[in-house]
């Protein structure tokens, strides 16, 4: 539960780096447990609902390919940050297909180039063309429900002569495509998110970055409320322990966490913006600091105060 290094740290002139790219999900998905956690594969449904049960969410996987994971997601990032930009630049009709080298998305996402990357790349897009989703997120009043994959296909071209992967496409499925297009469907997302390595960290990123945002204060969540969240598949005692070492790491972009309890006294997280909880922590340092000067000056004052009182002591004899 780290951040591993940019594997590519060097500026390339031709490769589209997401720095260069603000970093771009979509707010419906980021809060929903839409992904598998693990890298093994999952074929175990997540089934989800709201508290009032309004919203709910159902994934399923077929054996031969497994759920798509967080790390799958990456493309969508990708894609919902090309068509962002695209937007912004004026560009008008934008394409559900969009176009790249496997070279170029894999930079783009802080991936290395190598043969098993590639492997990789070809078993994520096909997780996310298989992978069933039904929801009832943008049902009109809740009455119908959507279902559909990720991805309504893709395309890997292989140079004939070497064998290497060249172009590639992806067409984004509808619902995806609409959410994206949709008015102040984006939220802009730290550039290391692409560089955390486990899943649950990625998933408590983005439940963070959806409500806690920027406010002041931070946004508290219940242990079982992120646990369903997440989407994770672990007994509660597991996960208050994998929680609990994320906590402890301290590796989230943009945020602190902080183990805490709700009013009713249910174990719970703290989500701070860093900037404040680091303001924070300094002014509480600067306080005890305070304190302790103001100890020390007091026990001065009382040690000068005895010392005066033995010298008229030994005068007065």
């Amino acid at each position: 539960m780290t951040k591993r290094p940019n594997p590519n740290p060097e500026f390339d002139l031709f490769i589209p780096l997401m720095g260069d790219l603000p970093l771009k999900d979509q707010r419906e998905t980021m809060e929903r447990p839409f992904f598998s956690l693990q890298k093994r594969k999952r074929v175990k449904p997540i089934e989800y609902s709201s508290p009032d049960g309004e919203t709910w969410v159902k994934i399923e996987a077929i054996p031969a390919y497994g759920m798509a994971t967080i790390w799958d997601a990456d493309i969508l990032i990708w894609a919902a940050s090309t068509l962002n930009r695209m937007r912004e630049q004026g560009v008008n009709d934008l394409p559900r297909t969009l176009r790249t080298t496997s070279y170029d998305l894999l930079r783009a996402i802080k991936r290395d180039t190598s043969g098993r990357a590639y492997q990789e790349l070809q078993a994520a897009l096909q997780r996310l063309q298989t992978t069933s989703i039904s929801t009832s997120i943008r049902a009109p009043k809740r009455r119908t429900k959507a279902g559909f994959n990720w991805l309504d296909k893709w395309t890997l071209e292989v140079d004939p002569d070497t064998d290497q992967p060249r172009g590639m496409t992806i067409t984004l499925s509808d619902w995806v495509y609409e959410g994206i297009m949709g008015e102040r469907s984006l939220l802009t997302m730290h550039q290391d998110y692409f560089l955390l390595t486990g899943g649950l960290e990625r998933a408590l990123y983005r439940i963070a970055r959806k409500h806690a945002g920027n406010q002041k204060g931070g946004w508290t969540c219940r242990v079982e409320v992120l646990r369903d969240k997440t989407g994770s598949d672990s007994k509660p005692k597991e996960f208050n322990r994998m929680l609990r070492k994320v906590v402890e790491a301290d590796q989230l972009p943009d945020y602190t966490m902080e183990m805490a309890a709700t009013a009713d006294g249910s174990p719970a997280v703290l989500f701070r913006l860093r900037g404040e909880a680091e303001a924070l922590a300094l002014a509480a340092r600067l306080e005890a600091e305070q304190e302790r000067r103001s100890r020390v000056e007091a026990d001065r004052r009382r040690a000068a105060e005895v010392d005066d009182l033995m010298d008229k002591l030994a005068r007065g004899r």
